[in-house]
């Protein structure tokens, strides 16, 4: 029965996504994710580690995911996606991102989430239209700060790790058993047609002029995009 709740309510948060999408323009999502990034990224002390960053194949950001205030274990959070290519960082793309179980109360309040894919397989991942984190792609807790060796050891082992900020404090978190999807509306509405994710998460799709002080944070943090075969 509480499992029911729990999808009725992510159900009715997609509902009213949706419904203030019409009014709700996309650059204000890219502008969110981009204030993430930078906040979190700002301190490198206690930030994503430098060996990940400069390494990640894609990074999703999602800003301010909510928690039903009465049923235990919902969340719902719109995020957005960008990855290296040949030609530079993609042009973004928009999910969503649902699930239970996350392990950590956020108390009424919104939470920060960053998704890291280290390799190409996650890159893949993020090509299907809806996928499992745990089940279909492998996940760890990211670590946080300056230490190479640990970052190099996890980063082997996982093919997202993630992160979570929540009252300030930023720190790896299990994301085992959300729901990652594509949100095809939002993007197509970003590049005013129907591109598809592959596409422009290959590069195929020149970015638009709003994503591009998301893409400059992204670039100052995470480097320079480069070739990967």
């Amino acid at each position: 029965m509480k499992k029911l709740l729990a999808m009725l309510l992510i159900a009715s948060c997609g509902i009213a996504a949706r419904a203030a999408d019409p009014q709700e323009k996309v650059h204000d999502r890219l502008e969110a994710a981009r204030a993430v990034l930078d906040s979190i990224m700002s301190v490198p002390d206690k930030a994503i580690p430098d060996g990940i960053a400069r390494h990640a194949r894609c990074i999703a950001v999602v800003p301010g995911v909510v928690k039903g205030a009465f049923i235990v274990g919902a969340e719902y959070g719109q995020g957005v996606v960008t990855c290296r290519t040949g030609h530079g960082w993609s042009g973004p793309v928009f999910i969503r991102l649902a699930g239970g179980s996350f392990g950590f109360q956020i108390g009424g309040q919104g939470t920060d989430l960053v998704l890291v894919a280290t390799n190409d397989k996650g890159f893949q991942d993020l090509l299907h239209d809806k996928f499992k984190i745990g089940a279909d792609a492998s996940a760890a807790a990211g670590p946080v700060g300056r230490d190479a060796q640990a970052s190099t050891d996890i980063s082997m082992r996982a093919e997202m790790l993630t992160w979570s900020r929540s009252h300030g404090l930023f720190a790896g978190i299990d994301l085992n058993g959300a729901t990652v999807s594509q949100n095809v509306g939002d993007t197509d509405e970003l590049y005013g047609g129907h591109d598809r994710f592959g596409p422009v998460l290959r590069g195929a799709v020149p970015p638009p002029p709003e994503a591009e002080r998301f893409l400059h944070a992204v670039r100052r943090y995470l480097g320079e995009a480069e070739m990967h075969r």
